[in-house]
């Protein structure tokens, strides 16, 4: 135990070093997370009305664009605040709250993508059974094993984490609650929960890693296999959404976490940080309708749809 004042509120520096354009920075964020909410509800909005689009790849597409919509709720609404007000200040219980939807969402995320890439396996490596393996049952228990592997992974940590005392520094500098600065700033030993946090990662971030990397091996080595170059098109086409996301994901963490600690630079982590919770869920929507042409035509449908019910 570490003599002190005990903790009742945290304080998040934000990006303490962009005096003058904290004004521009509101705005533009801002937008960003309107567009954010708006494309990945769109995307929600499609796939309901669009009896088309209501297959396995869309269902899982759908999972995601809901959990990009609360993933970023979970963090840019504090950091706007770090814009307009000279201290940004949060409850304890608040801090634990944040950094619990903030690493059960974003574990959730890597289930599903890893989720998704067994989705385009099936589709692509075996096609002809695909229709029989990937049904609306087993679609729905993999979905809900993503969520509630992602949960569980977190909230144990996060039980024993709303069991310490925090009487050291208060001070976050970040723009949200991660889970370094708060372990410092507790009064009892965190070897357990430090363990624990690096077990969970190496199983959730370099795992499902792996098991991405491996499924679209099989899945490039049958493409690759196609006879026509029309057909290898097509087939590649179905993934290459999915691969760019999960590209720009692990290639951000994988940056983050694995960079050497005499290396590291709380500026660049917050840089980082941006690209997986602000620019990664609004760019997700694009990636994935930009050239996909049965959601491009789903969404004409949807807005001509309301003109044609004028008409009537």
């Amino acid at each position: 135990m570490r003599n002190g004042t005990a903790i009742t509120e945290f304080i998040l520096l934000g990006f303490p070093d962009i005096q003058g354009l904290q004004a521009l920075l509101f705005i533009v964020i801002f937008l960003i997370y309107i567009l954010t909410l708006s494309g990945n509800g769109l995307i929600i909005f499609i796939v309901w009305v669009e009896p088309k689009l209501q297959t396995p790849m869309y269902f899982f597409l759908c999972n995601l664009a809901f959990l990009e919509i609360w993933y970023t709720t979970t963090v840019i609404p504090k950091l706007l605040e770090t814009f307009v007000v000279p201290k940004t200040v949060i409850c304890t219980a608040c801090c634990l709250l944040q950094a619990f939807f903030h690493f059960f969402l974003g574990t959730t995320e890597f289930l599903i993508l890893g989720t998704m890439s067994f989705d385009r396996y099936l589709a692509i490596c075996k096609p002809l059974r695909y229709p029989t393996i990937m049904t609306s049952n087993l679609c729905m228990q993999l979905a809900l094993s993503s969520w509630l592997a992602g949960f569980t992974i977190v909230f144990c940590q996060t039980m024993l984490l709303v069991q310490l005392p925090f009487c050291g520094n208060n001070v976050i500098n970040h723009f949200y609650c991660d889970v370094g600065p708060i372990l410092k700033a507790a009064c009892a030993d965190t070897s357990i929960l430090e363990i624990l946090g690096l077990l969970a990662t190496i199983l959730v971030i370099p795992g499902s890693l792996l098991f991405t990397v491996i499924s679209y091996i099989y899945i490039l080595s049958t493409i690759l296999r196609i006879p026509s170059a029309t057909g290898r098109q097509k087939a590649f086409s179905t993934c290459a959404s999915h691969l760019t996301v999960v590209s720009l994901l692990y290639g951000a963490v994988l940056f983050m976490y694995l960079r050497p600690t005499a290396h590291s630079s709380s500026k660049i982590n917050k840089v980082v940080s941006v690209l997986n919770t602000i620019l990664t869920p609004l760019l997700n929507p694009f990636i994935y309708t930009i050239r996909n042409k049965e959601v491009k035509g789903a969404l004409g449908k949807a807005m001509t749809c309301p003109k044609a019910h004028l008409a009537k």
